[in-house]
């Protein structure tokens, strides 16, 4: 692994949300760097297990459904997969899970649970950070 660290947080929902979210952090390990999310919050949607139910388009947007089809985009689901495979950790906030009565089994099976001190040991090195 290269010395290159992206640190990203996703506080926010939306399906608008999570492809920004997962389209840097697959760009950024195609690009060889070793990448950390931090899901609090809203962001928790993203790697919730039913996510696909929960990730709405913003009101107005919804041309963009269509325009990630043309694309060819894949789904936030297939990009969950491209992340995992490409080492992307996933941490979801313990705290904003506890409150809001969320379990671990809530998320997908690769979730860490970790405090803020888990994220900030991973950013501290990086060289980019990043807040969605």
């Amino acid at each position: 692994m290269s010395n290159k660290k992206v640190a990203i947080i996703a506080s926010n929902g939306g399906l608008e949300t999570a492809y920004k979210v997962l389209n840097i952090a697959t760009a950024a390990a195609a690009l060889d760097a070793e990448v950390a999310i931090f899901f609090t919050f809203e962001g928790l949607s993203i790697v919730h297990k039913d996510s696909e139910q929960m990730l709405r388009l913003k009101p107005g947007n919804e041309g963009l459904k269509e325009g990630f089809k043309r694309a060819n985009v894949p789904s936030v689901k297939e990009l969950i997969e491209i992340a995992k495979e490409s080492g992307v950790r996933f941490i979801g906030c313990q705290m904003t899970i506890d409150v809001m009565g969320l379990e671990k089994e809530h998320f997908i099976d690769e979730i860490e649970l970790g405090g803020a001190a888990t994220f900030l040991d991973f950013a501290f090195d990086a060289q980019v950070s990043l807040n969605f």
